[in-house]
């Protein structure tokens, strides 16, 4: 598809919640995929209205209202809903049957110190949240294996996409070039700006495998002196996908900025920290064939 096409298509589910489907993926009669935006829940001051994230000091009882009422968007149970304790690592989860529902109503029964889920088992909503780290989406269409990465600059610099693709290989089979990926809604790279230490282990990641695809960091960072730089955190993650064998063209890339439009998303750099959460979701459904 065009990179220039908007892949990530905002609508209001018919229970009131926002959402941003990836259009482009839609057409596989299984398979749910999108990124919430921030109205349509029932958090109330700066959580309001969507927050879906447990951590953030918002009301559990309100949270898990949202997330319902997520679920049910998706075409899931509330029952559905698994997610990890994200702690910005390049740590992956493998979730089978037995998992589902983990960390749905607390923070406890997640998967801890988990920044990547994968799962090839139908029923299960994979869920995980952001206000301006970078949503990686994976779906493996032969497989039939669904996986979600959490990625701030340093779950981006530990190269979690390519552990991804790596453990879908070894996992289930999954070939690289066979696989689908979508980057959504995170904050642009005019708004993103980086120290030193940032942009050091930005160029060590990318000269790991130099004889392979190499680009320099001035591809993806804006020079603005003084030790400081612009990052685009997402164009970053699309190379390290390439890297890992995804095909260029089977990476569906957003143009949404969360920091710029917080009359959609929630922004943690925008809002000076006082802000909820967006959450990315993925599923196979049970029942129906990929076509």
């Amino acid at each position: 598809m065009s990179l220039l096409q908007e892949p990530f298509v905002r609508r209001i589910a018919d229970n009131g919640a926002e959402i941003f489907e990836i259009e482009p993926w839609k057409s596989f009669d299984t398979l749910s995929s999108g990124f919430t935006g921030r109205s349509g829940g029932v958090s109330k001051g700066y959580h309001a209205q969507l927050n879906c994230a447990l951590h953030v000091g918002d009301d559990p009882v309100d949270v898990s209202m949202n997330r319902s009422k997520v679920a049910e968007a998706a075409g899931f149970r509330f029952e559905d809903w698994t997610s990890g304790e994200q702690v910005h690592t390049a740590n992956i989860a493998i979730v089978t049957a037995e998992d589902r529902g983990k960390g749905r109503l607390d923070r406890e029964s997640a998967f801890q110190d988990t920044d990547g889920l994968l799962t090839n088992v139908p029923g299960i909503l994979l869920t995980s949240f952001y206000a301006d780290c970078v949503p990686l989406y994976f779906f493996d269409p032969i497989q039939q294996v669904v996986g979600l990465a959490h990625a701030g600059w340093k779950g981006t610099v530990a190269d979690i996409a390519g552990l991804m693709v790596k453990k879908m290989t070894e996992q289930y089979g999954s070939r690289p070039q066979d696989l689908l990926a979508a980057i959504g809604p995170s904050i642009g790279e005019n708004r993103y700006e980086v120290d030193e230490t940032v942009l050091n282990r930005v160029e060590e990641v990318l000269q790991a495998y130099k004889s392979n695809d190499f680009r320099p960091l001035s591809d993806f960072s804006v020079d603005l002196g003084g030790g400081k730089a612009r990052l685009n955190l997402k164009e970053l993650n699309r190379h390290l996908m390439i890297r890992s064998g995804i095909s260029p063209e089977s990476i569906a890339c957003t143009q949404w900025c969360t920091s710029s439009r917080t009359d959609l998303f929630f922004s943690h750099r925008q809002e000076h920290g006082k802000t909820g959460r967006m959450a990315s979701w993925i599923g196979l459904k049970e029942g129906g064939t990929f076509r």
